[in-house]
């Protein structure tokens, strides 16, 4: 799909005029799953009508129900960012408008925009993220997982079974591009040699479920997904499968540790779960932590695969994707290999 066969609604949204406050320059932002519009002040996200299997956004009252549920959830950690629902309604004279008069064709979510250079992500990259932010990333983390719902039901998401269908789902997945430039044969073996022995190691599983860490986590903490302005925002939980919410907390901050580690900044991973574990008490994380920046490793290599063979994605987002998927399965390697 070109960028002139985008949906008509994207089209409209692409329009300063589409929107009820200014908005001089609209962005539009894709991933795999998602059209983000940077408008103004608020960013509006609206939800491809895509199924992965994992992920099923194919119908409208899908697409509506994720947003609902999108809210509630990213309230958890950022109550005052996630503004609402909005919808894209097009009227009996065929205009379309956001919650104008006629039929809903689309649901999205409204939001506050952040600034753009305090995210963790640039941040990193300008070479001015500081122990001092990581410290007041535990500070906000500690204290939800602490809180995060657990019950007998969320508990079983972190038998090694429940877990490696998560792990191995996500490993067939990567099978179809097995290779591709970004992915080798020796990489998806070794890295799937390492997980399998990993997880026939019950005992461990079971261990992590009776000190309590099976929680309601966020499921996507990377930094992409932070942003250190006035106070800490973590947000873009997992709302479209739960399976990969509740988790072991460790799952959770490996893939922050992972995502750390991929920019180069192995010693800043090591002072955040040092971190993390002084000031939630978790000394059992260690145990698991490899295993977990490899899993968190491969997801996110594989969302780069996924994204580069989006076909209304242009050139410049698929290279910059299949670059990325490169660098995040050499990475699930490392950690095959030193597990």
């Amino acid at each position: 799909m070109t960028g002139d066969s985008l949906p008509d609604f994207v089209h409209h949204l692409l329009l300063p005029g589409a929107y009820p406050h200014p908005a001089p320059q609209v962005k539009l932002v894709q991933t795999h799953i998602s059209y983000v519009f940077l408008a103004g002040d608020f960013v509006y996200k609206f939800k491809k009508p895509v199924d992965f299997g994992f992920l099923d956004f194919s119908t409208l009252a899908r697409r509506k129900y994720c947003c609902e549920q999108e809210l509630v959830l990213n309230r958890r950690l950022c109550p005052t960012i996630y503004l609402g629902l909005v919808r894209v309604c097009r009227s009996t004279a065929g205009l379309l408008a956001l919650d104008g008069p006629g039929e809903v064709v689309e649901y999205g979510v409204k939001m506050v925009r952040m600034p753009e250079e305090r995210m963790m992500g640039n941040l990193i990259r300008a070479g001015r993220l500081t122990q001092q932010m990581l410290d007041a990333i535990v500070t906000i983390l500690a204290p939800f997982y602490e809180k995060a719902a657990t019950d007998e039901e969320i508990e079983g998401f972190g038998t090694a079974r429940a877990v490696g269908r998560n792990v191995l789902e996500n490993l067939e997945q990567c099978g179809q591009y097995v290779g591709c430039d970004s992915l080798s044969r020796e990489e998806y073996e070794r890295i799937g040699a390492y997980v399998r022995r990993f997880l026939a190691n019950e005992d461990v599983f079971v261990r992590r479920i009776a000190a309590n860490r099976i929680r309601d986590c966020h499921g996507d903490l990377h930094s992409a997904n932070i942003c250190l302005a006035d106070r800490v925002y973590i947000y873009d939980c997992i709302e479209f499968n739960h399976r990969f919410r509740y988790s072991d907390v460790a799952c959770d901050v490996a893939f922050l540790a992972m995502d750390l580690d991929y920019y180069g900044l192995k010693e800043m991973a090591s002072y955040f779960i040092d971190c993390f574990k002084q000031a939630s008490g978790d000394q059992g994380l260690s145990e698991v932590l490899n295993f977990y920046k490899c899993y968190r490793a491969t997801v996110r290599g594989k969302i780069g695969l996924l994204t580069a063979h989006e076909p209304e994605v242009d050139q410049e987002t698929r290279t910059l994707a299949l670059a990325r998927a490169t660098r995040y399965f050499m990475l699930a390697q490392r950690y095959a290999e030193t597990g």
